[in-house]
């Protein structure tokens, strides 16, 4: 059988991924369905390891990276899980101190893709910490499957708290400068959203394909947002419209970006979602918006 490309696969396939890997379906009903698309000497398992994140050779900063200070450290979160870990990366030959950025994982814990985020960030001049919201149950399992399970186990407002105290803690690291953002992906993107609302001295949000807050919630908003979706992302995005109304409503500072033909993770380059030109751009645009409202 020849190679997969991303071309040979329905766009019904990439919406039944992204109903599993958002809880709507679970695995037997997923891998039934997928068993569907299984034609043409095309095997169920061949599918699903071609949807399947990729880690081992999606990483694009590594653990080692010799420009940077990335380890593990441990911060106070009182209202949300207590003690929560996370990512610390920042670069070696810094000689001021940095804007900061937390970086928020999807709904799954702090996996491979979202560390290398977090190095990504730091690569570009700034300070961040990408925290781990399943610390409290023992951190990310190794895998995507267990890590959603596990996420599903916390109560979001209380993981909220977990990053707002990620937030607090960067700002006032004595390596940085006090002006901190936070950008997020799925789950991160509702995160980074709902910490816009949540904290008035916020620097910058820039939610990826995030659930958006309430119509009264965005009143709250004092930071400027930059906002990416996908096109055919249509379940988080028949929120936009209620949104943007909102914002506009409130005179908040936002930027939205629509993708075309992206789909919902178009920016997670582990797996087959991923939109090279979509997520190049994307990414472009978040370190340039950081630059300006961080500096």
């Amino acid at each position: 059988m020849k190679e997969l490309r991303k071309e040979d696969i329905s766009q019904e396939v990439f919406d039944l991924y992204d109903d599993y890997a958002h809880n709507r379906i679970n695995r037997r009903v997923f891998i039934e369905k997928l068993s569907l698309y299984a034609v043409g000497g095309l095997t169920v398992g061949a599918l699903l390891s071609f949807i399947s994140p990729d880690y081992i050779n999606s990483v694009l900063v590594s653990q080692d990276d010799p420009r940077l200070d990335s380890k593990m450290i441990n911060y106070p979160s009182p209202k949300g899980g207590g003690t929560i870990s996370g990512l610390l990366s920042k670069p070696k030959e810094a000689k001021t101190k940095l804007p900061g950025v937390v970086v928020v994982h999807e709904n799954r814990g702090l996996n491979p893709y979202i560390a290398d985020v977090g190095r990504r960030t730091a690569v570009e001049g700034f300070i961040s910490l990408a925290p781990d919201a399943l610390s409290p149950l023992g951190g990310y399992p190794g895998n995507d499957d267990e890590g959603r399970t596990m996420q599903r186990q916390r109560d979001r407002n209380e993981m909220l708290e977990d990053f707002i105290a990620a937030y607090e803690f960067l700002r006032s690291h004595p390596d940085c400068t006090g002006e901190v953002g936070v950008v997020g992906f799925c789950f991160g993107g509702w995160i980074s959203n709902m910490m816009a609302v949540k904290l008035t001295d916020l620097g910058a949000a820039v939610p990826f394909y995030g659930r958006q807050p309430s119509a009264e919630d965005t009143t709250k908003i004092k930071a400027p947002l930059l906002i990416h979706y996908g096109e055919l992302d249509s379940r988080v995005n028949e929120g936009w419209p209620t949104y943007e109304t909102a914002l506009k409503k409130n005179s908040v500072d936002y930027t939205m970006h629509m993708y075309p033909n992206a789909n919902h993770g178009f920016h997670n380059n582990t797996t087959p979602r991923f939109d090279e030109k979509a997520a190049t751009l994307a990414w472009e645009r978040t370190i340039a918006f950081f630059r300006k409202n961080l500096s």
